[in-house]
């Protein structure tokens, strides 16, 4: 079943537009897209990277000003419950997207690669609003399995996060379900995103 799976997902990635069609994006207000389709330019690196409190990161990372107030907020208000939510990935230049890129290549093939990480260029943790999120293990892996998870999907939009990539949204967004990985969109359209059930795409496309 999962090899079929695979296949059909091969054939997805050929007919699809991804990749194809390439527009530059220039950053200005938090709800732009990078995407397979969206692309930053080499030498884009956020001008306001602040670093994140090491109580809520496993070492330093670094979001832009307004993604860093209120992830270390969300992070805190979590915490009152019992819970830690600790940022393990955050900013990311290109040239080590380009790094982690051709290392899933060679490890795992092209169309996994394509699959599980963005091109450089193409990635969301170049924008600095991007934050993978795990709980005190650090295994980002096993995230959808505990109550961090649970807690983050019903409150990060309060605090402008968005579930970047869904469940059975891969022909969408273009990548597979990543529960982890959340991206800071402003309160007003993380939450309008939340209550249609939306991809950041699908909003755009809206507006």
């Amino acid at each position: 079943m999962e090899k079929i799976l695979y296949i059909i997902i091969l054939i997805l990635l050929e007919s699809s537009n991804f990749y194809k069609n390439i527009n530059y994006v220039n950053p200005s207000n938090y709800d732009f897209i990078v995407n397979k389709n969206n692309k930053l330019d080499r030498n884009y690196e956020p001008k306001d990277l602040e670093k994140i409190d090491l109580k809520y990161s496993c070492e330093n990372k670094y979001l832009r000003h307004d993604a860093r107030i209120k992830f270390e907020q969300m992070a805190e208000d979590a915490s009152k419950e019992g819970l830690n939510l600790i940022a393990v990935s955050t900013y990311r230049s290109y040239d080590y997207q380009e790094k982690l890129y051709n290392n899933y290549v060679k490890d795992y093939g092209f169309y996994y690669a394509d699959m599980a990480s963005a091109r450089p260029g193409h990635s969301e943790h170049q924008t600095g609003l991007a934050v993978d999120v795990s709980d005190s293990s650090l295994d980002y892996d096993n995230f959808e399995e505990t109550k961090e998870f649970e807690w983050m999907k019903n409150n990060s939009y309060k605090y402008g996060f968005i579930l970047r990539y869904p469940k059975a949204k891969f022909l969408t967004t273009g990548f597979k379900y990543e529960p982890w990985h959340y991206r800071y969109v402003g309160e007003d359209i993380a939450t309008y995103i939340y209550k249609n059930n939306l991809t950041l795409e699908e909003y755009e496309n809206n507006f």
